[in-house]
């Protein structure tokens, strides 16, 4: 039997996943590690999953077969990289070899051996890790709105991470996650969703077997950094708060992710050596015939942009989903056409809130 692990990503998340893929398996060989590829590739790109490091590629078209363009079409890119997420673990836990299966975000890096939780998965069907483990001082209201309201509005648990037993709760709630993630994997805060964490606050409701892992070691990131320490101890093994560093969550690479760092890590100078080798191996990682921003569903086939409102419209709209199966698509009797006569959706400055009919 064999432990699985898969990540979701488009390939303009390829040089973070190789990240994932690297690290992973230098600690854990023998698992087997799949990508979930939403997206298809750049021209140019000689993509082999093998020399990647990958066991095996779930791409759209087999998750979602001859609906593929209507369901992307419907998603923003974290949308649909998330509603993938679900039916990809079904898939995967039917191989007859899986006997536990593991998703990590590709912006996550591991550090030290998962086999803890693998040893957990023997006793529990599903592992989650909060976004915070300890409350913050009451006389720190930034944190407690940056992090303590926000994971009541964004979510308890950050499924960047999750694992499951390939036991019958565990397909249990494969089977859930797909299902809300095929008809609401919408970032939709203004009805309590965003993609798949507001769903997973009802698991512990739901579900039995669940072990709501607080380790500080594990999904150490920007929204736990004000309770969480790290250090490099004799060996040079990091430790967050006397416990092994894990994997980090390297979430918004880039000026935000610097701002809640520089936030919330003050002085724990080794974080800062830490966001510098990630970008250092986020580097390295990064082929120049992908280009920036890429994702194959983000435009129509003429290469302009498909909008969030536009996706919006389509997603709540059964007679133009009807209508336009192949809404990519260009020309005469197109949406886009459609789009052009019938609103001003496509407008330079986006019109939001666009309401379901």
């Amino acid at each position: 039997m064999t432990v699985y692990a898969f990540s979701s990503f488009s390939f303009g998340y390829l040089n973070r996943a190789r990240v994932l893929a690297k690290t992973l398996k230098a600690l854990h060989p023998d698992w087997a590690f799949w990508a979930v590829i939403v997206d298809t590739p750049p021209e140019g790109l000689d993509f082999d999953p093998e020399s990647e490091g990958f066991s095996g590629v779930l791409t759209a078209a087999d998750l979602f077969g001859g609906q593929t363009d209507a369901v992307l079409f419907g998603h923003d890119i974290v949308e649909a990289c998330t509603a993938a997420k679900g039916i990809a673990a079904t898939h995967l836990l039917e191989k007859t070899d899986c006997e536990k299966l593991f998703f990590f975000d590709p912006d996550i890096a591991l550090f030290n051996s998962m086999d803890e939780v693998v040893v957990l998965l023997d006793r529990f069907s599903i592992v989650l890790t909060p976004h915070q483990t300890d409350p913050e001082p009451r006389e720190n209201k930034q944190a407690i709105l940056d992090n303590e309201i926000a994971s009541l509005s964004y979510g308890v648990f950050n499924l960047g991470f999750v694992a499951l037993a390939n036991d019958a709760e565990g397909r249990r709630f494969a089977a859930w996650w797909a299902e809300r993630l095929a008809d609401w994997c919408w970032d939709r805060l203004d009805i309590g969703i965003f993609v798949d964490q507001k769903w997973c606050n009802l698991v512990p409701c739901f579900f039995d077997g669940v072990k709501i892992l607080r380790d500080p070691g594990y999904n150490v990131a920007s929204w736990n950094l004000s309770q969480r320490k790290m250090h490099f101890d004799a060996a040079g093994q990091a430790q967050i708060n006397g416990r092994p560093l894990r994997f980090y969550h390297f979430t918004k690479l880039g000026p935000l992710g610097d701002q809640m760092t520089q936030r919330y890590a003050g002085e724990n100078i080794e974080i800062f050596e830490l966001w510098r080798w990630y970008r250092e191996q986020v580097a390295a990682g990064t082929d120049t015939a992908i280009p920036k921003g890429w994702w194959a569903y983000g435009q129509f086939d003429t290469g302009q942009p498909v909008p969030k409102s536009v996706r919006e419209l389509y997603r709540n709209r059964v007679d133009l989903r009807t209508a336009f199966k192949s809404p990519f698509a260009t020309g005469d009797g197109s949406l886009l056409q459609w789009l052009e006569a019938n609103t001003n959706l496509l407008d330079k400055e986006e019109k939001r809130g666009f309401l379901p009919v």
